[in-house]
């Protein structure tokens, strides 16, 4: 019963980002290192999930240790300037070889359907030509790329009515020229040409780095893009880190709104990413998607899912929704890619100049991070804004979480008088109080 129990409460957490994300276009990466280590199978019966949700998915995938392992066969060096591969007439047909094995592969693991795993009834079809159009780098820094490209066109409208249709579209790392020429491109810069012209809603790398980390060795989970250049600006992270990185601000700055960059080796890293709060990876946005502002009517909704199981319990007052829309003003809310995940309100009483801060409430699958204390300095800013020297509370439960931050124990008779009228003796709440 326990596990049913964590299963619904699971499901309806994810409904919010499953309402959100239907009809949305996904562009997913990943290196033709994923295909290597075994993990091909696993990340299709995710994407075939996200594609039953009714999310039209683009995949492209790359292939730099098949095309190493090709030249390998044939006893040719591989070259790179840059981290990118300076592609011959050897090289060029190892790429087409590893691409078409790729190609099949791919289009294999979105072919299963045994009962009693994830692909059952899924039916998936996955198309792929010639969508991609390229042209030669040509010569820098004196490096003559010659058979590398780089993408001048995607067929966006094309791709819009496979995926309108219903079926998945598939690119690989090569683009062809109008004259008929083919040239070897990277997986990263198909992804973001791709999802740039789609107009995408995401942009998932699945990568074959670890999580991003700062000088400090703290994990970055969120940065927008402005800030991703600051980081590369500094010239700390590694190079393949780092080269994830500008090709997402690239994406960024072409109008995608969300990129993320998820590490492979964890299991389901997509779907974790995509359905909990802080995700297993490094997003970037065009802006930071956490807010901690003052709430509007449109909040309302969203403030009564978090509190009503804490009045159901007795921790919080039972407030109906005519009152927190009346009262709504009074409220702010901390929320992450539109879902409100904790809340706070602040009532006024101008002749004591204090204020009392209540309903402060923070979704507990999010807890112990952060977000209530974050809360709290907000609420004390609004009150120093509106001229109050001290904020109290009301609690019965949390009493040692507001001491720890700098409440003292006071008495009913320490409240404003008006609330001292108000003050419920049956709950017996201890009052708490700031000087601000």
């Amino acid at each position: 019963m326990e596990n049913s129990v964590q299963f619904v409460h699971w499901l309806r957490s994810v409904a919010p980002y499953i309402h959100a994300f239907r009809g949305k276009t996904f562009v997913v990466a990943f290196p033709g290192e994923l295909v290597v280590a075994g993990a091909l199978p696993v990340l299709a019966q995710d994407l075939s999930l996200l594609h039953a949700l009714g999310i039209k998915i683009v995949i492209v995938h790359g292939s730099r240790p098949q095309v190493a392992e090709q030249l390998a066969l044939r006893n040719v060096e591989g070259r790179f300037h840059n981290g990118i591969r300076i592609t011959d007439t050897a090289a060029l047909e190892c790429s087409k070889e590893a691409a078409g094995e790729l190609r099949l592969d791919i289009e294999a693991a979105f072919s299963q359907g045994l009962p009693n795993t994830p692909m059952a009834h899924a039916a998936i079809r996955i198309i792929s030509g010639n969508f991609v159009t390229a042209k030669p780098i040509g010569i820098v820094d004196g490096v003559d790329f010659q058979l590398t490209g780089t993408t001048r066109k995607v067929a966006y409208d094309t791709i819009d009515r496979i995926l309108d249709a219903g079926s998945l579209v598939l690119l690989g790392p090569l683009g062809f020229s109008p004259t008929g020429e083919a040239f070897n491109l990277t997986m990263e810069d198909v992804a973001v040409s791709a999802a740039s012209a789609l107009r995408a809603d995401k942009l998932i790398f699945i990568s074959e780095t670890p999580m991003l980390v700062d000088q400090d060795g703290d994990e970055i989970r969120e940065l927008s893009y402005k800030q991703a250049e600051v980081e590369l600006g500094k010239a700390y992270l590694p190079s393949d880190s780092a080269f994830y990185l500008e090709h997402a601000v690239k994406a960024s700055r072409g109008g995608v709104p969300r990129i993320h960059i998820v590490p492979y080796k964890i299991d389901g890293s997509a779907l974790l990413e995509l359905f909990t709060h802080d995700g297993v990876g490094t997003m970037i946005s065009t802006e930071n998607l956490e807010s901690l502002r003052e709430a509007t009517v449109e909040d309302v909704g969203g403030i009564i899912k978090l509190i009503e199981p804490l009045e159901a319990d007795g921790t919080l007052v039972k407030r109906g929704r005519e009152l927190i829309e009346r009262e709504i003003n009074y409220f702010s809310v901390i929320e992450h890619d539109g879902v409100i995940f904790g809340c706070a309100a602040l009532y006024p009483f101008p002749f004591d100049k204090m204020g009392e801060m209540a309903c402060l409430t923070v979704n507990p699958d999010v807890q112990s991070q952060g977000d209530g204390e974050r809360i709290l300095k907000h609420m004390e800013k609004r009150a120093r804004r509106a001229g109050f020297h001290s904020l109290f509370v009301l609690t019965t439960r949390t009493a040692h979480w507001f001491l720890k931050r700098g409440f003292v124990q006071a008495s009913v008779d320490d409240l404003p008088k008006d609330r001292q009228k108000m003050y419920n003796w049956q709950r017996k709440s201890l009052v708490l109080i700031k000087q601000l």
